[in-house]
């Protein structure tokens, strides 16, 4: 077994044309589906050592494009880092999208877990999340829920769904992404 755990299948290259956003569009002011072009990209860092704790990861980067806009800029962007804690068994997600987000999601899995499970909520002392004011005073964010899926047929999907109450209506909605990938650098 790779000191990588659960995170050693996701190491390398990824596409995936089969992405499903369903999120607020502020210009249509309406929730609608949005379809989109994914890259996903995997890579080793050296080993974290915080005192007695050690982990193990990957940065990564994952960017997005509406369907017929790829050669446009993307309308998502994203930069992380997924780490495995053997002596614990956690699961890390730590990343940033520039839109002023930042979220530290966690759970558990076993080192050859095929499914990893990334939860934060707003003021968790340990698996938690920040947003800039302008977005917070406009959709606050109350709960962020994401799978990791490493499929039979060495494809990997995901599904992330962040829980926000908006500032105009008082409402929750549920602002979704899924897609699935294959690899590339095959």
């Amino acid at each position: 077994m790779s000191e990588l755990g659960p995170l050693e299948p996701l190491l390398g290259e990824w596409e995936g044309n089969v992405g499903v956003d369903v999120s607020y569009h502020n210009k249509e002011d309406e929730t609608a589906d949005t379809g989109y072009f994914e890259k996903a990209q995997f890579r080793p860092i050296p080993i974290v050592e915080n005192g007695k704790q050690s982990m193990h990861g990957l940065n990564y980067s994952m960017t997005a494009w509406r369907h017929g806009e790829e050669a446009m800029d993307p309308f998502h962007d994203e930069v992380g880092y997924l780490l495995w804690e053997e002596a614990t068994g956690q699961v890390l997600r730590c990343f940033a999208v520039p839109r002023g987000i930042a979220i530290l999601a966690g759970g558990s899995a076993e080192p050859d877990a095929k499914s990893l499970v990334f939860k934060a909520e707003p003021g968790s002392s340990t698996y938690g999340l920040s947003q800039n004011k302008y977005l917070m005073d406009r959709a606050t964010i109350k709960t962020f829920d994401c799978t990791f899926t490493l499929n039979d047929d060495g494809t990997f999907s995901y599904t992330s769904d962040l829980v926000l109450k908006l500032g105009a209506t008082g409402d929750e909605m549920h602002h979704t992404d899924r897609n699935t990938l294959h690899r590339t650098d095959v």
